[in-house]
């Protein structure tokens, strides 16, 4: 609750000190703030070595929150900032030894573990086109996935591992309006890749735009989106997770 109300507060001061001091937003300082409900489905496994232990994770809703703020000067990139939990506990029967933040749980061990990780990206980006009918950015970003993950077993004996780093990534984002329909179809991403470890964030969908006023749009957004997690040896964690599914979402445009 502290991270949300800490990002409800940013969002609030970007748009009321865009929206008092300039006349056009639009062309001297302007930008747009979101928030997100995500259905999220989790797939995969982790370990503290390459034999990582597959969970059942239960499907969870959870928020996302963003806020961007662009500007005319040449040369200088926009900024972005955006926020996403990921949250959900899994279990599992291991079918060999399983070593996790120095226990070792035996074979058929019924294991429960809870992922608690949160995803903070500062983005930088220029936009390479701006019109009514296309628009595309393109930067690069620092992905901090921050949080925990733990594990129990049937008689109580638990472990944790934290985790806490900052990631470099490439960043794009494409929009395209369709002419009189109100609609515009989107798609926005992270990705690294390098060597066997690889990290992708990305989404696509269909935003309405059901409120336009001279200092403010409002628009609808529901898609797709994943977040695809393959490390190996990162604060001594191995996983390959998959954080999927639908969502919908509303988005200011000032």
């Amino acid at each position: 609750m502290k991270h949300i109300k800490q990002i409800s507060t940013a969002v609030a001061l970007i748009t009321g000190v865009s929206l008092s001091s300039m006349a056009n937003a639009d062309t001297v300082l302007g930008g747009y703030v979101g928030a997100q409900a995500w259905n999220m489905s989790t797939e995969g496994g982790f370990s503290q070595n390459d034999s990582n232990a597959e969970f059942m994770f239960d499907d969870e809703t959870i928020a996302s929150f963003y806020a961007a703020l662009e500007h005319p000067i040449p040369f200088v990139p926009n900024i972005k900032l955006s926020r996403t939990n990921l949250e959900t506990t899994g279990n599992t029967v291991i079918d060999s030894t399983f070593t996790f933040g120095g226990e070792v749980y035996l074979v058929n061990a019924n294991l429960e573990t809870t992922i608690d990780l949160t995803t903070t990206d500062y983005i930088l980006y220029y936009e390479i086109l701006d019109n009514d009918l296309i628009t595309f950015d393109i930067g690069v970003a620092g992905k901090h996935l921050d949080g925990m993950i733990s594990v129990m077993d049937q008689d109580g004996r638990a472990s944790a591992e934290d985790l806490s780093v900052v990631i470099p990534m490439g960043y794009a984002k494409a929009h395209v309006g369709l002419p009189l329909t109100g609609l515009t179809v989107f798609a926005e991403g992270t990705l690294l890749a390098i060597g066997d470890d690889s990290f992708s964030d990305y989404q696509v969908g269909i935003a309405y735009d059901f409120y336009e006023s001279f200092a403010i749009d409002l628009h609808l957004l529901a898609g797709y989106r994943a977040t695809e997690l393959d490390i190996n040896d990162v604060d001594d964690i191995y996983a390959d997770i998959t954080f999927d599914g639908a969502f919908v979402g509303l988005e200011f445009d000032f």
